[in-house]
């Protein structure tokens, strides 16, 4: 009897789990840049530590790991100057305060009151040199290899100037984790390389990459299978009663 209880009430609490990863998918829809969580589940046997283990009969359902869909969202045309999206593979990496780089494929950047290039969230975008800082009353550009050049918007206006290069980078996805604010991070903590092979779009951002209709149905069809497991903890719940009822008959 117990061994029912297993599956069913570890299956009952992975649904949850897997149900709140599809919920978080859902509510990042319109986030720009954001990539999908998904969970993968499998039956571990439940290890004893008695001298006689017996059968192994008993198993538990654990999250064997969070994957995360690194497929490319819509490309989003924006017209301004400080948007891009990164083309293909690739990551903007940012400056956190602590010091480290994170990554992102939200390229939808901003000036702060000193002049420096950030996310909207107010983190700093890592240049070639550190933070990219531009000069007031300047025209801004992007080219696709995420350097950054001025015009001026007064005076004479014909002198191009290369004011920094966005650093962008390609680590492999194996070796890349998510954080708890969204960015990624490489899981020894240390800085990927400049890669020259990414390239952006600018003036675009790219969305995200959550098919909705598809987290929908897995919505439903995650309940239905809660559903189906509460349904096997009351039926275990029955027989262990009829059971105990015919013995005490006895």
């Amino acid at each position: 009897m117990d061994r029912l209880i297993y599956t069913a009430m570890t299956g009952a609490s992975q649904m949850l789990n897997r149900q709140a990863a599809v919920a978080h998918n859902l509510a990042n829809v319109n986030s720009t840049g954001y990539r999908a969580e998904e969970h993968q589940l499998r039956a571990v046997q439940v290890q004893s530590t008695a001298q006689q283990k017996g059968l192994a009969t008993r198993a538990l359902t654990v999250d064997a790991s969070t994957h995360t869909n690194y497929s490319s969202g819509p490309m989003i045309t924006t017209g301004r100057a400080l948007d891009m999206a990164v083309q293909g593979s690739g990551w903007i990496a940012l400056q956190l305060p602590d010091g480290s780089e994170a990554y992102t494929r939200n390229g939808s950047l901003e000036l702060n009151v000193l002049g420096i290039v950030q996310t909207r969230s107010g983190l700093t975008v890592q240049g070639d040199g550190g933070p990219i800082n531009i000069p007031p009353e300047q025209k801004i550009s992007v080219g696709n290899d995420g350097t950054i050049s001025t015009l001026p918007e007064s005076g004479v206006q014909n002198t191009v100037s290369i004011i920094g290069r966005v650093k962008l980078v390609n680590p492999p996805a194996s070796d890349l984790v998510r954080g708890e604010d969204g960015l990624f991070r490489l899981r020894d903590g240390s800085a990927a390389p400049v890669d020259e092979g990414v390239k952006v779009a600018t003036g675009t951002l790219e969305g995200s990459n959550v098919n909705p209709a598809e987290q929908m149905v897995a919505m439903i069809s995650l309940a239905r299978q809660f559903e189906m497991q509460l349904k096997l903890l009351s039926t275990a719940d029955a027989n262990d009663r009829a059971a105990t009822q015919i013995l005490s008959l006895r």
